[in-house]
């Protein structure tokens, strides 16, 4: 499985490319983030992250985009920017036809680190050492944007065998009515 993963932000977006499967060593295709000035239009920004997107798209050709879930921030701004870019990445998944997949951040620090309460340095940490990197990869949101792709191939084979077995179930509700 080849996944996108995308750390949304306005200043930085962090994305990154991980293949592999659940239980087996996974492989780094890519990382980096894209940037937008802080003082250009917020159109303008958002055309800059689709660009970009776009291009790691037509690069790595993933199954998937991950991309991290949006949550409640005290600064408003701060928030509304994160998710803008997080839309962006999604309209350009959809676009494909590719599958989006949306991970909190407790859900990806707990699936690379063990700990949803871990900090960046620890994610940064175990993303060098499951893609054995030489270094963490920088700035911050290029690491968690990898974090993101492994949280999902790690994730994927539990949260398909559960659809499967909702899915049945409700098919043999509909037997039985």
């Amino acid at each position: 499985m080849r996944v996108l993963g995308v750390d949304p932000g306005l200043t930085r977006c962090g994305i990154g490319v991980v293949e592999g499967v659940a239980g087996r060593p996974l492989t780094m295709l890519g990382v980096g983030v894209v940037r937008t000035p802080a003082d250009a239009e917020i159109g303008q920004r958002l055309v800059l992250i689709e660009r970009g997107i776009e291009e790691w798209l037509d690069a790595h050709r993933p199954e998937l985009v991950a991309v991290e879930r949006v949550f409640s921030q005290h600064n408003v701004q701060t928030v509304m920017g994160t998710a803008q870019a997080s839309a962006v990445a999604m309209l350009c998944a959809a676009r494909r036809g590719l599958p989006v997949a949306l991970h909190t951040p407790s859900e990806v620090k707990a699936a690379v680190t063990g700990s949803g309460r871990a900090d960046k340095a620890q994610v940064g940490a175990m993303v060098t050492r499951l893609l054995r990197l030489d270094a963490p990869p920088k700035p911050a949101d290029a690491a968690d944007a990898l974090a993101l792709a492994i949280c999902h191939i790690w994730r994927a084979p539990a949260q398909n065998r559960l659809q499967q077995a909702v899915a049945a179930h409700h098919a043999m509700k509909g037997r039985t009515a």
